[in-house]
């Protein structure tokens, strides 16, 4: 079924071709008409010196019967009021005028033949004779003429399907374009989904690429803020314990509070986006990533699979689930890897805690966002979960949560990664 901006085209270009095959014919008809009365012009002349010698021995009505002729006597003959047969009549006259003087009276005829009747110089009574004209109307259009008005209508549409679906819209998203990155403007509103199918798939990326852009200025702005509420408590102790004596431990305790936080800051700004992937075998992966931990606080059920991930990313988002199921949950604690299809994984971290409640996850993968609303006071800033969730999306997956018998699990769900990135290479971590 033909789409409406097509149907719309197809009758503007019906339309443009009528319109060009009624002008064409009527310049066609007006120039076949003048050449009808040029052609006619020599004939009548004879015809009227042929009459006036005849009409010196014989009277009108013999000179027709014996000639054929068509003649009228009278001063009044029948006059049409069409302005065609009044515009053909003036012409005759001309062409008349350049054969024969003195110049002759041409009139329209009416009646149901079309023509024009024709004076002849008589001694006795005026005498008229009948000229039949061709008529142009109800020809048949010509097909060169028909074929001109269909290009005509053609090029016509064409153009103004390009104009209106094309160029209309690529100068629209050029001026949205000229927005981005002019720091005197806000960005770009999303512009509407118009214009042909590459314009639409053009100004979908650009819609894309827009809201992107607004979400990292809404993440930069929040971390900026962010930055100096996080790190204002552990810097004031730092400074306090630093001033007496006994208390390096604490003040080791501190520092190790500002690296983690500074870490957590730098790898959500995107330090790893341009890590590269690398193809290893995920369960000796996370076996290895977790054996600082005793056994008897994390229990390993990994399932042997191979995938290709950025191994420095999954494991910083991985860290993050278990260091939250430590701090926010009860142990001991399970971390599961299961295979859920080609090229896809699962990896969960269990905890026996209460766990997160379904109304508040939406907001706990919020940058920043501490349910419990304490910050900075041993180095979390509420950007673990954000951190897990973009590692998980760069995967191709997503981060959710779970509820059983069990306790509360985080799962961070992903495939290999194949576009963007190029497999280096497979080995062990």
């Amino acid at each position: 079924m033909a789409s409406p901006a097509a149907v719309k085209y197809a009758l503007v270009g019906a339309g443009v071709s009528a319109l060009s095959l009624a002008l064409l014919q009527a310049l066609l008809a007006q120039r076949l008409e003048r050449a009808q009365i040029l052609q006619l012009g020599p004939e009548v002349a004879f015809n009227l010196r042929l009459g006036e010698l005849a009409l010196d021995r014989l009277p009108p009505a013999a000179l027709s019967r014996l000639s054929g002729l068509p003649l009228r006597v009278g001063a009044n003959p029948p006059i049409s009021t069409d302005r065609r047969l009044q515009r053909q009549a003036r012409q005759l006259q001309q062409e008349l005028c350049r054969e024969i003087a003195p110049c002759l009276p041409v009139l329209p005829a009416a009646g149901e033949r079309p023509g024009v009747w024709v004076e002849l110089l008589s001694p006795l009574e005026p005498v008229w004779l009948f000229t039949p004209l061709d008529p142009q109307r109800g020809r048949a259009p010509d097909p060169l003429l028909l074929g001109l008005a269909l290009l005509a209508g053609s090029i016509s549409s064409s153009l103004l399907y390009l104009w209106w679906e094309v160029q209309r819209p690529l100068q629209q998203l050029e001026q949205a374009l000229a927005q981005v990155g002019n720091t005197a403007q806000t960005l770009p509103s999303p512009l509407p989904a118009a214009g042909s199918g590459a314009v639409r798939r053009l100004t979908a990326r650009f819609k894309a690429m827009v809201q992107r852009l607004a979400a990292n200025e809404r993440d930069r702005t929040t971390m900026l803020a962010g930055i100096a509420h996080d790190l204002k408590s552990p810097l004031t102790r730092l400074r306090l314990r630093l001033a007496g004596h006994g208390e390096q431990q604490r003040a080791e305790a501190d520092l190790d509070a500002l690296e983690r936080i500074t870490g957590q800051f730098l790898l959500f700004a995107g330090g790893g986006d341009a890590e590269a992937a690398v193809h290893l075998p995920l369960d000796q992966w996370l076996a290895e990533l977790s054996a600082a931990i005793e056994p008897d606080q994390l229990q390993l059920d990994l399932e042997p699979l191979e995938a290709c991930v950025q191994p420095t990313a999954l494991g910083r988002a991985v860290g993050n689930l278990i260091d939250n199921a430590f701090s926010h949950g009860q142990p001991p604690l399970r971390l599961v890897l299961r295979r859920e299809g080609p090229d896809r994984f699962r990896i969960e971290v269990w905890d026996r805690g209460p766990g997160i409640s379904a109304e508040a996850w939406p907001q706990a993968l919020q940058p920043f966002q501490r349910l419990d609303r304490a910050r900075g006071g041993s180095g979390h800033c509420g950007l673990g979960l954000a951190i897990a969730a973009r590692v998980a999306a760069s995967h191709g997956g997503q981060l959710e949560c779970r509820r059983s018998a069990e306790g509360f699990a985080v799962v961070l769900r992903g495939r290999s990664v194949t576009s963007g990135h190029r497999c280096v290479g497979s080995g062990n971590p």
